[in-house]
């Protein structure tokens, strides 16, 4: 059993941020109860896929997890959910709380329905500023928040994205351990509560904390950021057939790179004397570095500085991850048998547990797959299930 074994979650979410946190609690053992619209969720159809529906994003997003479909525009579709939160520990939701409220599902409704519940919002912006309201989508985030100025500044001077969904799962986790908390508050206070896990306020708390530098300080002593970081020259170093990863960081770090070079650099160059005066040259030291990068192979620089235990690590692409030897050996990725799309790649849990090991609770669903189900389990007749069908308010199997 996981360590989430018992606790029921009703998701709410859609499309990348709180699909992944939600996936997370199934992993760890949830009953995670999935409250699609009629449609479905949107990701449903983004990524290659065989079936429609079930796009390799839903598919990596939504394991273990059982979805119900409801029209919860619907009176009828409410009610219906409020029989499902009856009996819940968690309720997670990723949209606006205006749309919640637009649904009738503010918390002082759901709670009155369910004391005991927590009730978690992961959405744009907090309440009480003037963003209060906005949309809110990952790219929007990272650009407000700075990530996209910073890469400018590490760059070329053209703000981007970074080419993952960062402001999504760094949210999204900062929300699990938001939930899990709530879930442990609840069990010691016996009373539920509602938790807001704004994503600007998230990510800009993540970056500042990097990068506050001199703004620490009143008045500020510069403009702030983190200068190792921010170097254009902080990338993997080219070699003479490829690239590899290389921190070379610690007094000893240098000093055991320029003798296993046959230099004494470390030793007279006074850009080298500390972490200050190597952070102060960073620009230039990195640039000089990276020439000598190109002298040798990628493979003859990960067998010299192995040996001088500096850290390194060969630069993977996406197909490299799936070959990588670390990655076989600790069984990250495996191929699955799905019931409808047949052999899949599938990501564990990434961390070790000595005895309530998380995994995946199932296969990723179907829409609609399990509305029968979880409305039987809710108390609601067979009679009741199939009014919902024939009235279009409920949908799926």
């Amino acid at each position: 059993m996981g360590p989430l074994d018992g606790f029921r979650i009703v998701d709410l979410t859609t499309v990348f941020m709180g699909p992944y946190l939600t996936q997370c609690l199934a992993d760890m053992g949830a009953d995670v109860v999935k409250i699609e619209p009629p449609t479905g969720d949107i990701v449903r159809q983004i990524g290659p896929s065989r079936n429609e529906g079930m796009g390799s994003l839903f598919l990596n997003l939504n394991r273990g997890k059982r979805s119900v479909a409801l029209d919860l525009k619907r009176p009828e579709g409410r009610a219906a959910l409020m029989r499902i939160v009856k009996n819940a520990d968690a309720l997670v939701y990723n949209v606006r709380p205006q749309a919640m409220a637009r649904l009738g599902l503010t918390y002082d409704q759901v709670s009155e329905v369910n004391p005991k519940i927590v009730y978690a919002g992961v959405y744009g912006y907090g309440e009480e500023g003037p963003y209060a309201g906005r949309p809110a989508y990952d790219d929007l985030i990272q650009g407000v928040s700075g990530v996209s100025a910073l890469i400018a500044r590490a760059s070329d001077g053209t703000p981007r994205y970074a080419p993952v969904a960062l402001a999504d799962r760094v949210v999204s986790l900062f929300g699990l351990n938001n939930v899990i908390a709530g879930l442990l508050a609840r069990e010691r206070t016996g009373r539920g509560q509602k938790i807001d896990v704004p994503m600007f306020e998230t990510m800009a708390s993540f970056v500042l904390g990097d990068h506050m530098g001199g703004l620490t300080f009143e008045p500020r002593m510069d403009r702030g950021g983190y200068q190792r970081l921010l170097t254009p020259h902080r990338k993997p170093f080219k070699t003479r057939d490829g690239h590899v990863c290389a921190v070379i960081y610690t007094d000893r770090n240098w000093k055991d790179f320029f003798a296993a070079l046959g230099s004494n650099t470390a030793a007279v160059d006074p850009r080298f004397a500390s972490h200050t005066t190597r952070t102060r040259h960073i620009d230039e030291i990195y640039a000089e570095i990276a020439e000598v990068f190109l002298k040798k192979t990628t493979d003859e620089w990960v067998r010299l500085l192995m040996e001088a235990d500096i850290p390194v690590m060969p630069m993977n692409d996406l197909e490299d991850l799936l070959e990588d030897p670390h990655l076989v050996a600790v069984g990250l990725i495996s191929v699955i048998e799905h019931p409808t799309e047949g052999a899949i790649r599938s990501l564990r849990y990434p961390s070790r547990w000595s005895d309530t090991q998380p995994v995946a609770g199932g296969p990723c669903p179907h829409l609609g797959q399990h509305t029968s189900e979880v409305l039987a389990e809710a108390g609601l007749s067979e009679k009741e299930v199939a009014e919902l069908r024939s009235s279009h308010v409920a949908f799926g199997s």
